[in-house]
């Protein structure tokens, strides 16, 4: 399922646009998405590297992997480079992000197929593995838990499953503490002051973030099980699960 030329265009699918797709449609900011990640959460690139960790304890040399949320190309990079005998899917509604995955991977494009569009417009599968990473948390939960069960589809049975996004306690009180915490990691960064702070309430006006029990749930509830937190720093968490 990998193209067999770089150049080759990527799949279209029609789709109403979310909010937050705008932000990653501008070229500009696609170009400088590799900046920002690494600036917000903490252990980025140790990520990339225990996500590939724990979806090879049950995979084949050969395996082929899900992965959802695409754009930009950096998961998909790291997971390649680790583990050459893998192939991918990627899928991304930013049709920018995916252009920009395509510059991220270079050569590695070929072992990996781009789709424009949303979870229902991936293959059938079934796959080996999927990853979603820094995704689910632009959905609110009835969607967020309907693309769980979408991927879940997707998975030969007991295929591994890794998740990770914004995820932390929602009480009021609990809920600024962790926002400003997640600013000031990203100061800390080296983010200049009024970018951290004009994120910090894009996520709190904008994120439907959940608690972390409620987003384990939502997990199980798509059909997954074994959850396991792997994962946490600060407004982040990870889980890996099996189909």
């Amino acid at each position: 399922m990998t193209p067999s030329d770089r150049n080759e265009p990527l799949h279209e699918h029609r789709h109403e646009p979310l909010d937050f797709i705008a932000a990653f449609e501008e070229p500009e900011a696609a170009a400088r998405y590799a900046e920002g990640p690494r600036r917000f959460v903490p252990g980025f690139d140790a990520l990339h590297r225990m996500t590939g960790i724990l979806l090879a304890e049950s995979t084949p040399p050969d395996a082929r992997v899900l992965v959802l949320g695409a754009g930009g190309g950096l998961e998909l990079r790291a997971l390649a480079e680790d583990h050459p005998g893998w192939t991918f899917v990627g899928v991304d509604p930013a049709r920018e992000m995916l252009r920009q995955a395509e510059r991220t991977l270079g050569p590695l494009m070929d072992r990996v197929t781009l789709i424009h569009g949303y979870i229902d417009d991936a293959p059938a599968g079934p796959f080996d593995a999927a990853t979603c990473l820094l995704t689910l948390h632009f959905l609110h939960a009835g969607e967020r838990e309907s693309t769980v069960r979408a991927i879940h589809r997707r998975l030969r049975s007991g295929a591994p499953f890794v998740a990770a996004h914004a995820s932390f306690p929602q009480a009021e009180g609990e809920r600024s503490q962790w926002l400003d915490r997640y600013e000031a990691y990203a100061v800390a960064s080296a983010a200049e002051p009024q970018m951290a702070r004009k994120a910090r309430s894009a996520v709190d006006l904008g994120l439907p973030a959940l608690g972390p029990d409620e987003d384990a749930a939502i997990l199980r509830n798509g059909g997954f099980r074994d959850v396991a937190l792997f994962y946490a720093a600060f407004t982040w968490r990870g889980w890996v699960a099996r189909a």
